[in-house]
């Protein structure tokens, strides 16, 4: 209680007074709740007695062959929630000073956790693989255990790790308490709930499949090419909150979060394919509010507990009413209010409908807000700002009373006042995007050598760009080097510290690419990309006559599907683990897989066709 209130609780959440009120003492337990209740706290409270007493013991009801063997083993799904999971231990349970805990996930030096294992620990979190290796090359000693906890149930099974945690309950011993916790349980769930801990106690912090109040649900029907239009005028609006923008594939978090970086937000990917490190340091960043927005997969995001997510942006759509009710409960926590934002292809409505209804949300239907309701919006917020910094109390500095009288003895007063609200407008990273195909597209459908290489017409409008006159340029930097699209984009505009709007063809070429720049800044940026780069010096940009033709990219070097690009890999139109097909634009293709061959994302798959 006291490390309660140190860290601020000022109460117990509905889950958390579950556990206190029930008779919890030698019974398996059940916990459901919706995410962001507090389930992590609550199991700590339903544990703490024996942790406390072993603890005012001494240790002496422990055999002495068990002491130094841990007595608690927290099972999660992913690296990023077993570190939060100890982290939460960690401070609940400060007051108890041999009380240890050590975190071994995969991604990790496993020879630095052995040694921590050696050393000792009360309490034992990890995921299921390493724990399992761990089990296997007895470095992890069990025979000691009195609880176990299986944290995010549902998605350890739908991650596919049910082999691994069967073959880790067969070495636990019988004599134990199992806990599940868990915000849903479907079916799969339940069976393998029923084996792994009979005759359990059901503690439901809020009723199981209950929507969270505190969320508002909103949905937009948008065409596919209109997407990251769509995208981009919704951040301009949050304000500079923390967004979570959810991706069903891995290589689309790159896509978009370059992109975005390139339209000046701060936005970051995360993913399983990011090294452990960077993941680590792209969660910290976004925590201390140094990036403002993460695009991320779902498997990936499940281990993201930040506090104030103040919106979340489906761009692709979950593909059932778990997956949204976890999506969506990233924001929305510890009783603040939240925002979901769906953006659904007219095809898919009748199918997100369902989803909705299953999740128990009531989802508002709007229509996109157009370039003007932004520029509204934003400066009826401007003028909301001034309003409220007119009502403080607080005088200003007698400085700046003087000068403000010297401004007004000056100037026409209504005019220096407009002017004073002009400038009190926020600076946006860019102005908002027109519907209607001209924004392009930032999924990979089309192949990644042409950045939206169709018509104006096909493209539904005529093209912005074609007002404006272009030269062309090139870069050191090809598709043997992971040039892609978005990423040269992005290193264009960091480099001639332009807009992506002033950016017009791109090509992508086996060793070098051409790009255009507006004539209006073509000067400007070639002096400041000319400059040597520290992060790539040999992608050296200069003056050409004229893009490459199409024609003169080398052929590939067998026939087969459009070439992909991941890093400095190349993969011939197949992923390195084969798994469940997924349809894009009338063509099938693999979908991204771990190390496991387990899929990172849902998302719609629309039957296929006989």
């Amino acid at each position: 209680m006291e490390a309660m209130r140190q860290r601020g609780f000022e109460s117990l959440t509905p889950v958390q007074q579950a556990v206190l009120d029930a008779e919890t003492k030698g019974v398996n337990l059940r916990i459901s709740s919706q995410t962001g209740s507090g389930k992590t706290v609550a199991i700590a409270l339903a544990l703490a007695p024996a942790l406390i007493a072993s603890y005012e013991s001494n240790g002496a009801d422990t055999p002495r062959e068990d002491r130094g063997k841990p007595t608690v083993l927290l099972i999660a799904p992913t690296r990023e929630l077993a570190a939060q999971l100890e982290a939460e231990f960690s401070w609940l349970f400060a007051g108890l000073r041999s009380l240890r805990t050590c975190v071994v996930t995969g991604g990790t030096d496993i020879q630095r956790e052995r040694q921590a294992l050696r050393r000792g620990a009360t309490i034992v979190v990890g995921t299921p693989g390493r724990l399992l290796d761990h089990i296997r090359s007895g470095s992890l000693r069990v025979d000691a255990l009195r609880h176990v906890v299986l944290d995010e149930a549902d998605h350890m099974l739908d991650m596919g790790f049910k082999d691994e945690l069967d073959a880790i309950t067969d070495e636990l011993p019988a004599e134990r308490r199992s806990h599940l916790v868990s915000a849903t349980f479907p079916r799969a769930v339940v069976r393998f709930a029923d084996r792994f801990q009979p005759n359990a106690l059901h503690l439901e912090g809020t009723r199981l499949g209950e929507a969270n109040a505190d969320i508002d649900h909103t949905a937009y029907l948008v065409d596919e090419r209109d997407r990251y239009a769509a995208l981009v005028n919704l951040m301009l609006l949050t304000d500079g909150e923390r967004c979570l923008v959810f991706v069903r594939r891995r290589i689309e978090t790159t896509e978009i979060a370059e992109r975005l970086a390139a339209d000046g937000f701060s936005a970051l990917p995360f993913s399983g394919d990011l090294p452990q490190g960077q993941r680590t340091r792209t969660l910290n960043a976004f925590r201390s509010d140094v990036v403002r927005i993460l695009v991320a997969t779902d498997v990936a995001a499940r281990g993201i507990d930040v506090a104030d997510i103040a919106t979340v942006v489906h761009i692709d759509l979950p593909a059932d009413a778990e997956t949204y009710t976890h999506r969506s409960g990233r924001t929305g926590r510890a009783g603040q209010k939240g925002r979901s934002i769906l953006l659904a292809p007219p095809r898919a409505e009748r199918r997100l409908r369902s989803v909705l209804r299953q999740a128990k949300v009531d989802a508002n239907w709007c229509a996109l807000p157009s370039p003007k309701n932004i520029e509204k919006a934003l400066k009826k917020r401007a003028r909301k700002r001034i309003h409220a910094a007119m009502t403080v109390e607080e005088a200003p500095d007698e400085g700046l009373i003087e000068y403000a009288t010297a401004l007004l003895e000056r100037y026409d007063p209504a005019v220096l006042v407009a002017r004073l609200v002009d400038l009190a407008r926020p600076e946006l990273p860019r102005e908002p995007m027109e519907y209607g195909g001209s924004s392009g597209t930032f999924r990979g459908d089309r192949g990644h050598h042409d950045r939206d290489s169709r018509s104006p017409r096909d493209r539904g409008g005529p093209d912005p760009r074609e007002e404006q006159n272009f030269e062309p340029f090139r870069i050191a930097f090809g598709a043997r080097d992971g040039a892609s699209p978005s990423r040269l984009l992005a290193t264009v505009c960091r480099r001639g510290d332009i807009s992506g709007k002033l950016v017009g063809a791109i090509r992508i070429g086996e060793e070098e690419s051409g790009f255009e720049v507006a004539s209006s800044v073509a000067e400007a940026f070639l002096r400041r990309a000319s400059r040597p780069d520290e992060r790539s010096p040999e992608q050296v940009i200069e003056r050409t006559s004229r893009l490459p033709d199409r024609t003169d990219r080398p052929r590939q070097r067998r026939s087969g599907p459009p070439r992909e690009f991941h890093g400095k890999r190349e993969h011939f139109g197949k992923r390195e683990n084969h798994g469940k097909r997924e349809f894009h634009g009338g063509r099938d293709r693999r979908d991204s897989r771990d190390s496991r061959g387990r899929d990172e994302g849902g998302g719609f798959r629309p039957p296929r066709r006989s």
